[in-house]
This record gives structure tokens, sequence and C-alpha cells, in this order.
């Protein structure tokens, strides 16, 4: 399997679907200095690609190329079979439906090295599924990027019954030695993570609005004016835990009160004392204060609003 190979030493991708989704990687991935073979039926997708490509380079140049990055190095055919067929990494990003991937991840199993991990840019689907009809199920996962995905750092990683977890560890390390922040999944479950983060607050969004608490436009001032300025770079339960003050996430827990088991308790202190234990409160909120104020200081407001 490709888990012998260092995923620094990949040099040729290939990116079946060039969307939205599939576009961004394949920008993301000629910025990191990788040869890229692209295809997609859609009707003047070469084109479209094109523009895209040369639409977000300036933003990739401003965040740094890697080493050999140059647009000029994709190459796009309308046949997958040749995209796929000397490729070291396949990232599948076609329209988000099952079927549909189904069909496409056993073509690009039968026909791409069988050495090569294949990942799905799937947001929803279990890769168990979208894995069944390949031969080569060992070497098919999840790679969720999230939107613009030249752009943000996340990439859900995330295995099915059959995926060889030595597949995924590698995933974990190319998606990082290109810059990427990848979290990999214990097992799978429909949605993945942070989409299912999203849609508790979608679906807590529905529920004041139609009881008639707010607006939708309140509540995106609510999230980004509030708890959206934190999380961006402490997440909610970093945040829970300078909420508590000198008595940290355990003052919290005394005051507000645990409806998990102690258990759940026990691995929330205990994770975030690894992440952050190692700092004073003192030290938590000069850092926490430093980044709003580095925030609030770029961003922009939305135009005309």
């Amino acid at each position: 399997m490709m888990t012998r190979v260092d995923p620094a030493a990949i040099r040729r991708v290939a990116c079946v679907g060039t969307g939205t989704i599939g576009a961004g990687w394949v920008a993301y991935f000629l910025s990191r200095g990788l040869e890229v073979w692209a295809t997609d039926v859609a009707v003047d997708a070469k084109k479209s690609l094109r523009e895209t490509v040369r639409r977000v380079w300036p933003l990739l140049q401003q965040l740094g190329l890697g080493e050999g990055a140059d647009p000029g190095r994709c190459r796009f055919t309308d046949s997958v079979e040749e995209a796929v067929s000397a490729a070291e990494f396949i990232q599948e990003s076609v329209p988000e439906q099952e079927d549909l991937k189904t069909e496409l991840l056993a073509r690009i199993d039968a026909a791409a090295p069988s050495e090569s991990p294949v990942a799905s840019s799937s947001s929803q689907f279990l890769p168990t599924r979208l894995a069944a009809r390949c031969r080569h199920p060992n070497r098919c996962l999840v790679g969720h990027p999230f939107a613009p995905s030249y752009l943000m750092p996340l990439v859900e990683v995330v295995g099915g019954e059959n995926t060889d977890p030595r597949v995924l560890d590698w995933a974990v390390g190319f998606y990082t030695h290109i810059g990427k922040r990848a979290l990999r999944l214990r097992r799978e479950i429909d949605w993945y993570v942070a989409n299912r983060l999203q849609r508790v607050v979608l679906r807590e969004t529905r529920q004041l609005v139609e009881q008639g608490v707010c607006t939708f436009r309140d509540i995106d001032t609510a999230m980004t004016f509030g708890p959206g300025l934190r999380w961006a770079f402490a997440g909610p339960m970093l945040c829970y835990h300078l909420g508590g003050g000198r008595g940290g996430i355990r003052h919290m827990i005394e005051h507000f009160g645990w409806d998990g088991t102690p258990e759940l308790e026990r691995a929330m202190v205990e994770e975030v004392g690894a992440a952050a234990g190692h700092l004073s409160m003192a030290e938590l909120e000069r850092w926490r204060d430093d980044n709003l104020v580095a925030i609030m200081e770029v961003l922009k407001a939305l135009p005309g609003a």
C-alpha cells in the first residue's frame, strides 16, 4: 500500500470532479507544488477550472506557496481513467449524490494504482457505503474539506469498515504535510463532526425564529459578534474553560451542572487540561485577548451593509 511512501514524497495527484469543491482542491494542490491531473464531465469544465485557479491564485500566494508551485502544472482530461492511472493520491469531489459517488469510486478504484489512497470529498455519506463496489475498499476513505477548500484548513478524515487504519494514518500525514488541519474520526458516522455541529445551530436557529424570539439576521449577528469570534481560535471547550475564570472548567461544571456521565466529565476535564493546563488563566486570557484584537482589526464588513 501507499502507506509505505512518505506523504512528503507525493508528486502527482488526481482530482475527479472540478465543481466548487473540486476546483478549490486543484488550486490548493497546485499551490503546494504538486502536479494535478483533473477531470470533469461538465460542459466548459476545463475553462471554468482555469478561471477558478486564476482567480484564487493571488490569495494562495498571499498565504505562501510551496516549492514548485505552478498553476501550469494542471493537466485536464475528459477521461477519469486517464486522470487517475498514474496518480499517487486521488481526491473525488463530484456532486453530493451517493449513487454517483459510489459508481465513480468503483471506476477510480479499477483504474488507479492499487497502492494509491482514494479520498472522497463527501460531506455526509458513510465511507463504507461509498466503497461498497470497490475491489480495494481498504484504500478508500472520506477526506471532507470545507468551502472554500483552497483556504479552509479543516479536513475530516473518515474510514469505513474495510479501510486499512494505516491508510487513514497516511492520509492524515498527507493532508498535514500540505498544510491542512486533519481531524481523524474514531469511527464513521453520517455528516461527520463539523457538519453535525453546524446542523445543531441551524436546527436551533429555525426554532428561535419560529418562536418569534429573533430574526435570521439576528442569528448571524449573535454568532458573528459573540461566540463565533472566540470559537475561531479557541473552540467551545476551551472557551468553556476560560469562562470559569481561575477555577476554569471545573468551576463551570460546579456552577452550571453537568448532565453527562462522570466518565465524559473526566474526559472533558482531562482533555482541556492536556491542551491548556500548562498555562495559567492569566496567560490564557492574554492569549484570548490578543487573538480577539487581531481578528477584530482585520475583519471587513459586508460590502454595502
